[in-house]
């Protein structure tokens, strides 16, 4: 698995949430919705600490992580998290 947060994500993770450096944001994946490659889930997002993260991206101080219990949504797969201009919100592709 790999973890991609691009500049312009990460910018609206910031101004949306008002996160700062130290602060964490989980990634996992719950039930409802869909993403490209998920029928009947989707990315869900919690600000809490991690207590046994699968993998992490730091940014600005910030942690993006998933946590192991969540290794079968994200496993073989490398999730990008961008901005989708036209919403503006985080736009979350597997591949």
């Amino acid at each position: 698995m790999k973890l991609i947060v691009t500049d312009d994500a990460h910018k609206w993770f910031v101004e949306e949430l008002g996160i700062e450096s130290g602060d964490f944001v989980r990634l996992f994946g719950k039930y409802g919705g869909s993403t490209n490659v998920h029928v009947g889930f989707s990315t869900g997002i919690q600000l809490v600490e991690p207590e046994n993260p699968l993998i992490t991206t730091v940014i600005d101080g910030i942690t993006y992580f998933v946590e192991q219990s969540d290794d079968w949504f994200f496993t073989d797969y490398t999730l990008t998290i961008d901005r989708d201009d036209l919403l503006n919100e985080p736009n979350f592709t597997y591949a």
